[in-house]
Formats: structure tokens, sequence, C-alpha cells
């Protein structure tokens, strides 16, 4: 039986997820449709600009993204922390930058209310203040605008989203990682891009030209949640992806694409082997969690301790995939 997501969601167990929402029927999100011959291409740069927003309004941070032509994948890190450090005022002034907002929120933010006018408003804005740290209401400000925009372009009303959006829990630092390649390589294993820096409207790619070109790049693109490097050494636990290298990472996605392809599967770097092993990730494992899946999706990854951890806390006997967990 299917469940809420925010039932999916445990900020006990992770914030860390992974978001999946595919166009309906054959409808194209962006790239070419080859039964009509129409081209979305511009479409991609509608989601970028839509994330950078969202990823500014919102206490979720964005680690990796890929749109593709009839699809999109997401990481997300939950920022609950943040949304709880925000005064009243500025949470109120976020929500409005996407929602008109009451007037009474209105009139308090202008210092016109009195005690019983200020109380409702500030039971409003504490609302939203959940609402800037649920993955749901992040997800509905995206899709929703995708769509309304594409019908419109479209000249058409209706669905245009498949389903609900499909979310997968990440339940430790190994899960992340493999998510996050998995996401970054998908240009790649659909034969859209030769190698991940090339892959375009792709988090690998934001984060490849961050170090070729540094802060000289003036395309719109989306804050993304940062890794270690040489100029954050210093960050804080929760300012960066796992506490992970960020040429470690580039090097890791690298190798793993190469060790997937046709003629290379099993197959990995040297180096990159360097990288799983310090990590304590088997090779055979990782490369078998990255090979494309035509099975359901499981909602969790992560160690065994972990997701049986995660079926407790979200009221289920059992994870699809616990079988496959070999780390």
């Amino acid at each position: 039986m299917t469940r809420a997501r925010y039932a999916q969601v445990s900020l006990d167990s992770t914030p860390y997820y992974h978001c999946i929402c595919r166009c309906v029927r054959r409808a194209f999100l962006c790239g070419k449709d080859h039964y009509s011959g129409q081209d979305y291409e511009h479409r991609r740069q509608w989601v970028v600009d839509r994330l950078a927003m969202l990823a500014e309004v919102f206490a979720i941070d964005l680690c990796a993204y890929a749109v593709m032509s009839n699809h999109y994948h997401l990481v997300l890190r939950i920022n609950q922390q943040k949304a709880l450090s925000w005064s009243d005022q500025e949470v109120a002034e976020r929500w409005m930058l996407l929602f008109s907002g009451p007037l009474i929120v209105k009139r308090w933010l202008k210092g016109e209310t009195k005690d019983a006018e200020s109380l409702k408003a500030q039971e409003i804005v504490g609302q939203w203040r959940e609402r800037l740290y649920d993955m749901g209401w992040f997800m509905k400000c995206l899709n929703e605008h995708l769509a309304r925009r594409a019908n419109e372009e479209d000249c058409c009303k209706g669905r245009f989203w498949e389903s609900r959006y499909k979310c997968q829990a990440l339940l430790d630092e190994q899960a992340v990682l493999q998510c996050m390649a998995y996401v970054d390589l998908n240009p790649v294993r659909a034969e859209m891009a030769g190698t991940p820096e090339e892959s375009d409207y792709t988090s690998i790619q934001q984060r490849s030209e961050a170090i070729s070109q540094g802060d000289g790049d003036d395309k719109l693109r989306p804050a993304l949640l940062p890794m270690v490097d040489a100029s954050n050494t210093e960050a804080e636990d929760d300012e960066t992806v796992c506490r992970f290298r960020l040429m470690d990472y580039l090097e890791l996605v690298d190798s793993t694409g190469r060790a997937v392809r046709d003629d290379k599967r099993g197959a990995i770097s040297a180096h990159a082997a360097g990288v799983l092993g310090r990590l304590g990730i088997d090779e055979k494992v990782w490369l078998a969690h990255m090979r494309p899946r035509r099975q359901r999706q499981p909602i969790a990854l992560g160690a065994l301790d972990k997701m049986k951890e995660y079926a407790q806390i979200t009221g289920r006997k059992w994870i699809a995939g616990q079988s496959l967990v070999g780390w």
C-alpha cells in the first residue's frame, strides 16, 4: 500500500533524501521529442532557475541534481536547525517570496497589529516555518510551477507529472555518495554526454566548472551544499556533504562512470579503489548498486542496521532492498 510522503521522512534517521519525478505518458520535460519533433531543451533552464530560487527560500540544501528529458533527480538535505534559527520576520519574508500571504501577516510585519492579531499572525508564521523545511512543500513549489509553465506553453490542461514524486531515504554516508554518483552519472548512462563534466544541467558539471572557472561563471545555478575543499577545510560538519573531499568525489564519479561501461563493467581504477577502500565500501557491491535497475526503487538505502532502524521508526516491518545491502 502506498504511503504519504511525510511518512517516509524521518529526520531522526537521516536528513538526506533522493527524489525522482517523471512526466506523464510520453510528455517531455526537456530535450527533443522524437515523436512530435518539438524541441523542449529550453525547459531545462526552467528547472534550474526554480531550484535556484527554492534553495534560497527553503531550509533544504541541494546536494545533487540531474535534469533529464522526461524526468529529473534531486538529492536533498533537510536542514531543520537552519529553519528553527530564523526569526519570525525572516520566515514570513521568505515565505512571501513564493506566496502572497494574508493581510494580517503583512500588517504584522509593518507593526500595525494589536496583541490578538499579532498572536494570530505569529501562529500562521509558525506553520510557514514548518513548511520551509518540509520536503513535500519544496517539491510542490517546484512541480506545480513547472507544470503550469509547460501546460501554458503547450496550450493544454491536465496532469503533467506521472504521479507523486518518488522519495528514497539515504541512511548513511555511503548511501548518500552512492546516490549522488548515480544521479550525476544519469546523462552518461543515457548517452547524452560522454563524460560527467560534459553533462549539461547537472550538479557534477556545476561542481566541475566551479573548480576550473572559479567565481567567474555568470550562469544562474542553484546553490549546492558544498564539499570539503582547500577553501573550507575548517567548515562545520553540517556545512558540507558528509565531510567528503570534492576532488575525491569527482574522481569517484569519473571512475565509477568508466567502470560501469559495457566493455569495462566490474573494473575500476586504482585511484578510485583507494577512495572506496577508505570509505569501507566493497567495490563489487558498489558497482552492483550503480548499475541501472528495472525493479522498483527501494525507499531507503544504507547499512542493514540503519535500514532496520528506519523501518521501525516509519512503522514498517521490512524495507525492500535489504537483501541487496553488502556494507
